[in-house]
């Protein structure tokens, strides 16, 4: 999909539910690390926190206490607002959200001490501007691999076809040349059950896993026999495919 395709899609899931998935029953066996985990491990009490492709701010209102200031941002007006009103949900003071493109960061130069960017597009040279010296990025994105059998089965999906791994590589070589240093990786590829057939449903009706899911003829069709055809004792397998890149300015 193209990035107004994208703003498009995020702005109708912004209007039912931000991105809280939390409702949808799912095991998951495999995943290696919770991403905002990873990010408190590397924080301080005193640190400010840019949160880059936020959507419904879920997760780092969570997380607010363990930083002195979090800027949530998504290219999503309809995310920022769901976002703001969670906020008010919650005795949480010291995050504050805002609708900006991570590929233009409109803070001031070394500002912030962490960012994160969990499953949204970002530049490395806007990182790099906006983060202070010896700060540290934490990026988490899906892999090409993910949900490798749901797209075989409709013979199309995001990032179909294309290698595994190219995504990764990029990211890893673009922070190189944006000055990172001690850029790593991590991958993990895990194994999921969705409990029931409306829980794989709201996940492709609310990502853009499979584009343009149920506008084909045979969309349901498809869907009904790939669950039939994975359906085990534990839900409705696929797979869960991530990677992780952590770098230092």
């Amino acid at each position: 999909m193209h990035e107004i395709d994208n703003e498009h899609f995020y702005n109708e899931v912004g209007k039912v539910n931000g991105w809280d998935f939390s409702n949808v029953k799912c095991q998951s066996e495999g995943i290696e690390w919770d991403f905002y985990e990873e990010v408190t491990k590397r924080c301080k009490s005193s640190d400010i926190l840019l949160d880059i492709g936020t959507g419904g701010g879920e997760n780092i209102l969570k997380i607010a206490t363990f930083f002195f200031l979090i800027v949530g941002i998504d290219l999503s007006s309809e995310m920022v607002e769901k976002a703001r009103i969670n906020r008010q949900n919650t005795d949480v003071k010291n995050v504050r959200f805002f609708q900006m493109s991570s590929q233009g960061l409109q803070f001031p130069t070394d500002f912030f001490d962490i960012i994160s960017c969990c499953h949204a597009p970002f530049a490395p040279n806007e990182i790099a501007k906006v983060l202070k010296k010896e700060g540290v990025f934490l990026t988490q994105q899906v892999s090409e691999g993910d949900k490798i059998n749901l797209k075989r089965a409709f013979g199309r999906g995001q990032a179909f076809q294309e290698k595994d791994g190219m995504l990764k590589e990029k990211y890893v070589q673009e922070l190189r040349k944006a000055g990172f240093s001690n850029v790593q990786s991590f991958e993990y590829d895990a194994t999921e059950y969705y409990q029931e057939p409306e829980d794989l449903l709201f996940l492709l009706t609310h990502t853009p896993i499979i584009p343009n899911f149920g506008e084909g003829k045979e969309d349901f069709k498809i869907l009904h026999r790939f669950m039939e055809n994975n359906q085990t004792e534990k839900g409705i397998r696929t797979n869960s495919k991530r990677f992780m890149i952590m770098a230092e300015k």
